[in-house]
């Protein structure tokens, strides 16, 4: 027990003290801090040094920042305004979620996949990253710009797709199309968003105004809600994603709501940078050089059509089209969803591992190259240059 702790321990201290040097390496250099954190988990990782050999449970551990990100990110968005972006954003979704499928699939198939490879590696290249649309996005855009809630509404209508594929492939092993499974997932999800809001409002609330001075208390229970409605969600087989996401919504509508969220910032990059390294950790390099050309091609072709169809449907739905161009090399990379569906798949030994490495080896690719093309063009707080860095 005590070698476990001295070993959890040892890791994290490799993952920030070795973050810590590579980022003031990479400022003075001018590179892009997400880019570093994923080359640390190269580094430090299996493939590397070894001096990481259990990435699995720090990828583990790392999920958290994404329950945390969801968490904060339906605080930021009280259902009344989530409607509404939704429902300004389904077009655009849709149709660029169709465009990337067909090039996810085309190109599966050109490189002898077969059919249902080519319809996961299709369904894995529809969705963009939330960790590093929201991570790169300054706070003030977040909150207070038209097209901070563009992206948000577009991330969030994925993220909902993504929960669907991924319920699809856990109840694969079902005769037929899962109506009946996925229906019930509806109804759970309205369930939960129901209990969330109830709660909150009558039992909730009432408790952080009676203890509302003391910071530490705040601090506790609103991580214990965010987890307690992760924990519900997965009980009845959502995500811990889609679950921290409905307990931010419910708890948009808190006077404190703000409060909380800038309190939980730091927390959430906590988590996140230990998601990048565990990215670099889990690449191997000797498998990943066997799918290299399909991955190559499909990170190339969806980093070039994501932008433009972005920018071409925005346009079309009457936004300016400077902003239009900015929200898509915001959002031109592949999703940290696709990493699960491609782990869900082989799990469920629905393709081969090297379709998945496909995936895998995409995924890392476009998260590289879209951060650089964003710290680079755009305002973001990690920017290098003080002219594009915004808190």
């Amino acid at each position: 027990m005590v070698m476990t702790n001295e070993t959890i321990l040892f890791t994290l201290f490799m993952i920030f003290t070795g973050a810590a040097v590579l980022a003031a390496l990479a400022l003075y250099a001018r590179q892009s801090l997400l880019v570093v954190y994923i080359l640390g988990g190269l580094l430090f990782g299996p493939s590397g040094l070894k001096l990481v050999t259990d990435p699995v449970l720090i990828q583990e551990i790392s999920h958290t920042g994404i329950i945390f990100l969801l968490f904060l990110l339906g605080i930021e968005l009280p259902a009344g305004k989530l409607f509404h972006l939704v429902k300004t954003t389904t077009f655009v979704t849709t149709v660029s979620s169709l465009v990337f499928f067909l090039a996810g699939f085309i190109v599966a198939i050109m490189f002898g996949f077969g059919l249902v490879e080519g319809l996961i590696c299709g369904a894995a290249a529809m969705f963009s990253s939330t960790i590093i649309g929201l991570k790169l996005l300054p706070t003030t855009v977040l909150h207070h710009r038209h097209q901070g809630e563009i992206i948000i509404s577009i991330l969030l209508l994925q993220d909902i797709l993504a929960i669907v594929v991924l319920t699809v492939l856990q109840v694969a092993d079902v005769d037929g199309f899962p109506w009946l499974e996925l229906v019930l997932l509806f109804v759970a999800l309205i369930g939960i968003s129901i209990f969330a809001y109830l709660f909150h409002r009558y039992i909730l609330v009432k408790i952080i105004a009676r203890f509302d001075r003391i910071k530490e208390f705040i601090f506790i229970v609103t991580i214990g809600w965010c987890l307690g409605i992760a924990q519900l969600a997965a009980s009845f087989k959502l995500s811990y994603e889609i679950g921290a996401f409905i307990a931010g919504v419910a708890f948009a509508a808190n006077p404190i709501a703000l409060f909380v969220s800038e309190m939980l910032k730091p927390l959430r990059d906590f988590f996140l940078v230990l998601f990048f390294f565990s990215l670099g950790a889990n690449f191997h390099i000797d498998v990943a050089q066997a799918v290299l050309a399909p991955a190559a091609l499909l990170a190339l072709l969806l980093l070039i059509i994501k932008p433009l169809t972005f920018k071409f449907l925005l346009e079309r739905t009457s936004e300016n089209p400077q902003d239009s161009q900015e929200i898509g090399y915001r959002l031109g990379q592949v999703s940290e969803f696709s990493l699960l569906i491609a782990v869900l798949a082989v799990e469920m030994q629905i393709i081969e591992l090297k379709a998945a490495y496909v995936i895998q080896v995409c995924t890392l690719l476009t998260f590289i190259v879209s951060s650089y093309a964003v710290v680079f063009k755009y305002p973001t707080p990690i920017a290098v240059s003080d002219r594009l860095r915004r808190d």
